[in-house]
Parts: C-alpha cells; sequence; structure tokens
C-alpha cells in the first residue's frame, strides 16, 4: 500500500530556488546492497547528507535510532500521517515507513543534496512531486546473489525473508522507470559510478543556471 500527502514545500511545480539542493533517490530490493554504496559516497562525496527515514519496524542488528532509521511505534507514525508531516511514506511487508517533508526540504534550502534510501513505491511517489530529483536503482547481479545476501545479513525471520525474496521480482521490473541504472556487481566500481552520477548530475546547465549568469554576464559585457 502506498499512501501520498501533498506539501506546501516541496512540490512537482515549485519553482528552482537559486542554491537549493538536490534530491536522489536511490532503490533497490532489499539486499541489493544500496546502503553500503551509499556509505561509501558519503564518505567521498562531499555536500551530500542521508536523509534518515522513520519506520515502525524493529531495530535490527546494531542499528540506533537516529542514525539509520527513526524507530517509532505505529500509533505515533499514524499521527504523523495525520498531521501530513511525510513528503511520502508506504507499507512495506507490513512495516511502514516514511520521508519528512520538513527535514528533506530545510536540508534542501540550505544547499546539502540529500539521498533518500527508499523502496520503489516510495520513489514512485517522489516522481511525481519532484520534478527535478535524481533517481538511481541500485540491480543486483542475479537473484541467488539476492538470496545470499539476505541470509548472510540474517536479520529477518525465515517468513519475512520469504517475503522479501517473493517480492524481488516486481521491485526489480521497476528499474525502467528510474533515470539511472547501477549494476551491483562489483562494490568498488558500482559506488564509483554513483558518485560519477551525482557529479554529473550538479554540473547539468538547468542546476547550474543562476551561477552561469553571473559568469556569463562578464562576456557579454565584453566589446
Amino acid at each position: 500500500m502506498l499512501s501520498e500527502l501533498k506539501t506546501p514545500r516541496i512540490t512537482k511545480d515549485s519553482p528552482e530556488t537559486p542554491g537549493r539542493g538536490m534530491l536522489i533517490v536511490v532503490s533497490s530490493p532489499s539486499g541489493g546492497g544500496k546502503g553500503t554504496l551509499i556509505d561509501r559516497v558519503l564518505k567521498t562525496v562531499p555536500g551530500v547528507g542521508l536523509s534518515i527515514s522513520y519506520t515502525t519496524r524493529a531495530p535490527r542488528g546494531i542499528e540506533q535510532n537516529g542514525r539509520e532509521y527513526f524507530f517509532v511505534d505505529r500509533e505515533t507514525f499514524d499521527a504523523m500521517i495525520e498531521r501530513g508531516e511525510f513528503l511520502e511514506w508506504a507499507d512495506v511487508y507490513g512495516h511502514l515507513y516514511g520521508t519528512s517533508a520538513v527535514h528533506v526540504s530545510r536540508q534542501l534550502e540550505s544547499g546539502q543534496d540529500i539521498i533518500l534510501e527508499i523502496d520503489v513505491q516510495g520513489a514512485a511517489s517522489i516522481r511525481e512531486k519532484i520534478a527535478d530529483g535524481v533517481s538511481i536503482f541500485i540491480l543486483p547481479p542475479c537473484f541467488e546473489l539476492l538470496r545470499e545476501r539476505l541470509v548472510a545479513r540474517n536479520t529477518d525471520s525465515p517468513a519475512d525473508l520469504e517475503k522479501r525474496l517473493g517480492g524481488a521480482a516486481a521491485e526489480v521490473g521497476h528499474y525502467k522507470h528510474f533515470q539511472y541504472v547501477i549494476l551491483n556487481d562489483d562494490i568498488n566500481r558500482a559506488s564509483q559510478q554513483l558518485a560519477a552520477v551525482i557529479y554529473a548530475e550538479r554540473a547539468r546547465r538547468e542546476r547550474q543556471e543562476i551561477w552561469l549568469r553571473k559568469a556569463l554576464a562578464d562576456f557579454i559585457d565584453l566589446p
């Protein structure tokens, strides 16, 4: 189930703001390795931050509240929905996940580029609302490797593991809706490619229009 809530600060029709950061949506099936690639990018690419989502699921392993996620109960999450606090939220295998609209808006307006690590449902919602967002799908090289990764992390019950594996094919089919697809068969190459996409998007003309006008003004005034 996916629910979308309109927000006043970030919409598809909002004009670009000078100095506004770039929103980068990164999705993959569970076990696709997006978290590992994002961690590497955060350590190597300056000016990039991670939006921390809210979730009703319990922490896994060494996860900490406020680091990987904000862990809340269902009652708290439902209240946030009612107050319209989420840019997007989704029910993923029985657990709710949501992105804070205010948190993302503040970071973007400060000029920081923000990565959203979200599922394909959330990515679809963001594409509807934010015209200049960048969407990247992380594709595992094969189903068997995906299974091995999910089993190795040892964080899901057998029933949850089967749910995730069962939904993987449908999630992978969403790759065609993303602007970029990165094959995660080698962590070094894939993380470098993710960083390269961010740098390339930063160099797009339309993202630099305000600064280009200032630079080009000197040339226009030349005799």
